[in-house]
């Protein structure tokens, strides 16, 4: 029997388990697309286990966090969260608390929930996702705590159910793992190897998608410019873009994220040539200090990256790059930070995720000598962001007077005479609700930049 398969009779017998009760579903993100990615599939498989979902914990009579370690803060947040649910489980005895993703690949996380946090009920980690509904079914027949954490797995199952937090856009798992091991970065470790979806996998799902309603697909990966290792069909993540932006019904295709060493001319030239693909690259710099780029086992040098964003900027005038920074990073020094500010400078990022470095157990950065105190990590990051956003800001003024055209993603939050919605550079604008439904595309005047967003006028 294929393993979807098995599955899905899981999900059965968790609902006939069930059958008779209205029971309430809380799921909790922490992290990346991929975890939101990976959520989305859990409330599937839940819903089709019979389960509803709240967005209050409180009322729940299940909750699942899906967590995140590269930083600590997510760690933190996620025992801030165990320690209050705690009390609803005194409220609820029967609530059950499951807990999944990157934190539970670590042991000693692992470990510490066992002993600290004896009310959670299900743990597993990233390689076995797809057996929720068999863990949970375990859980419900044993009334034991279920552990269950995989080292590494090469499989991928297809075709579970997902339940999408956008009606109107989804992103598009085309590969898990990751093989760079920044000596800074967990995730190798917790998500494993690279391995590729099959294209025809990808393509048979973006189809299923647009015909669904979906118009604008986000293809995720930890670096999806490796897309296509150890696939017998091996074809390059610029042709497997191409392919996904000429599905009849797909308006708008994004992706994340892109290494700089593996970022070839072939995928510029693609991302020109096909005006479905959105005018927006997220580039991670890091550094601009080649010292610390090889401490952080990057690959490539400043000159490097150099080059490459001009080729972007050259090819594709009209595109945004945005990018990720660490400051803080072992021995770093003021002339570090003076490297990475002149690359901000040069490049012009569009905008930029800006981090204070973050140890990480595990990896090799942690035991690296040279480790800054915090106020020298503060000062740096504080000169960092601000250079960001005063260029970010410059940036974003050079389409203030154009008419975008600008994906509707609902209701302004804060106004609800007006409409919020993104152009294809990936930045926001607000304009007054002339009755335009939300997953449809407006053509928008931009009317006044206001730092990091638009206020604009619908036009047509």
């Amino acid at each position: 029997m294929k393993e979807n398969q098995r599955q899905l009779e899981y999900m059965q017998k968790v609902a006939e388990h069930n059958k008779g009760r209205r029971l309430k579903y809380c799921s909790v993100v922490f992290g990346c697309q991929m975890n939101e990615k990976d959520s989305e599939k859990l409330s599937g498989m839940l819903e089709a286990m019979g389960y509803i979902r709240t967005e209050s914990e409180a009322e729940a009579d299940l909750i699942i966090y899906n967590t995140c370690t590269v930083r600590e803060n997510a760690d933190k947040r996620l025992y801030g969260r165990l320690g209050v649910a705690k009390q609803y489980k005194k409220d609820n005895p029967d609530l059950l608390i499951c807990l999944c993703g990157c934190m539970m690949q670590e042991e000693h996380v692992v470990e510490k929930i066992k002993t600290s946090y004896p009310h959670v009920d299900l743990i597993f980690g990233t390689h076995n996702i797809f057996k929720f509904a068999e863990l949970l079914f375990t859980v419900l027949e044993t009334n034991d705590r279920v552990i269950d954490i995989w080292e590494k797995t090469d499989e991928i199952v297809e075709e579970l159910p997902a339940r999408r937090k956008y009606p109107f856009k989804s992103g598009v798992n085309i590969m898990f793992g990751c093989d760079n091991f920044c000596t800074y970065c967990i995730v190798p470790y917790v998500r494993g190897r690279e391995r590729s979806r099959k294209r025809e996998d990808i393509i048979k799902e973006i189809r299923s998608l647009a015909s669904d309603g979906v118009v604008e697909i986000m293809l995720l990966g930890q670096n999806v410019n490796s897309y296509g290792k150890g696939l017998d069909d091996s074809v390059s993540f610029a042709k497997l873009l191409d392919e996904a932006a000429a599905v009849e019904g797909i308006k708008r295709v994004r992706f994340m994220t892109s290494h700089p060493k593996d970022l070839s001319e072939e995928l510029i030239d693609v991302i020109r040539d096909n005006p479905v693909i959105a005018r927006h690259i997220h580039l991670p710099l890091q550094s601009g200090s080649d010292r610390i780029l090889k401490l952080m086992n990057r690959h490539y040098t400043k000159d490097d990256y150099l080059r490459l964003a001009d080729s972007i900027r050259t090819k594709i005038p009209d595109i945004s790059i945005t990018t990720d920074i660490i400051t803080g990073f072992p021995t770093e020094e003021e002339k570090d930070v003076e490297d990475t500010i002149d690359v901000i400078e040069r490049v012009r990022f569009d905008g930029a995720f800006t981090f204070e470095y973050s140890k990480r157990t595990g990896t090799k950065a942690a035991v690296m000598d040279g480790q800054l105190e915090k106020e020298t990590v503060q000062r740096y990051f504080d000169r960092v962001l601000k250079k960001v956003q005063d260029i970010s800001k410059e940036q974003a003024k050079r389409f203030e007077g154009r008419i975008m055209e600008v994906l509707i993603e609902g209701i302004n939050e804060k106004d609800p005479l007006m409409l919020t919605g993104r152009i294809s550079q990936n930045n926001v604008v607000h304009f007054k609700n002339t009755g335009l439904s939300t997953g449809s595309f407006a053509k928008v005047r931009l009317d006044e930049c206001r730092g990091f967003y638009y206020n604009g006028t619908v036009v047509s």
